[in-house]
């Protein structure tokens, strides 16, 4: 057994990729410019208005019929989320290790502080910024969540687009910025994706997908109360990294607040056709 926890110490923590992680628009990272990201944007919002204004002119209101390409795509960004999860929390363990040495005598950094206030002049890069980037890449799988429910004619279709376009943005701007709060942020978001499209795939042990987005929302608020304290409160001397686009990245999730409250809240208003199951 220690063997393959060695194994996958390396494989998620301790791999040079990994490692020498560096985000850098110019250094050939796939959709690491400020021009993909308006690009992509744009192009999933205009795709999803034309799909809709296509089926409203074609008068169908019954949902297309997608087949199994859903519950596959559930299965997949549970798996991606899996893995992304467990490389965050492994990378961050390694992190304080390698770090908490620095930390003594010269500041009250704790491990706790340090996942919510990266220090000023954090650079996006090592085993945290890695995962963080793997992340990113992962709303771009599941913005198709947005066409879902488009095609199949879902009550809050545009919300969820919303939403969704949202998530790539605040992912993008964590490395671009080296937003503090991001790792627990990637750590809740993750281990709900995994519970919630668990249980769109059918597994049996993702019961609790329904509790999940609520302990979502509840982790949220509190870690940005924290943060809050850190920066604002004198808490981090210096204050907290990123801190311009963790504001902005706040306002982005009042209006995600709104779209759980809209989609969560309402019976039937984001779910299937019988209302018992709520898409993400």
């Amino acid at each position: 057994m220690a063997a393959v926890g060695d194994v996958a110490r390396y494989w998620l923590a301790e791999h040079p990729a990994i490692v020498g992680f560096r985000w850098s628009p110019s250094g050939g990272l796939w959709f690491s410019t400020w021009a993909f990201l308006l690009g992509f944007l744009a192009a999933y919002v205009a795709l999803s208005l034309t799909l809709d204004a296509l089926l409203a002119a074609l008068r169908r209101k019954r949902p297309l019929p997608l087949g199994a390409i859903p519950s596959a795509h559930a299965l997949l960004m549970a798996a991606v989320s899996a893995a992304v999860f467990a490389g965050t929390l492994v990378s961050a363990v390694a992190e304080i290790r390698d770090t908490r040495w620095s930390w003594r005598g010269r500041s009250r950094t704790t491990p706790l502080r340090w996942l919510l206030c990266f220090p000023p002049g954090t650079r996006s890069s090592g085993r945290v910024f890695f995962w963080s980037y793997a992340y990113y890449l992962s709303r771009y799988l599941h913005a198709a969540r947005g066409l879902f429910a488009v095609l199949r004619r879902r009550r809050g279709a545009a919300a969820r687009v919303f939403a969704h376009a949202a998530a790539v943005a605040m992912a993008f701007l964590w490395l671009e910025f080296s937003q503090s709060f991001q790792v627990l942020a990637i750590l809740a978001s993750t281990l709900a994706h995994v519970v919630a499209f668990g249980f769109r795939a059918g597994l049996p042990a993702a019961r609790a997908a329904r509790v999940a987005p609520v302990a979502l929302v509840g982790c949220n608020v509190v870690c940005h109360a924290g943060v809050l304290w850190m920066h604002f409160g004198g808490a981090v001397a210096g204050g907290c990294s990123g801190i311009g686009a963790w504001l902005f990245n706040t306002l982005l999730n009042a209006a995600l607040l709104w779209v759980f409250l809209h989609c969560y809240g309402r019976r039937g208003v984001c779910g299937d056709d019988d209302g018992r199951v709520k898409e993400i």
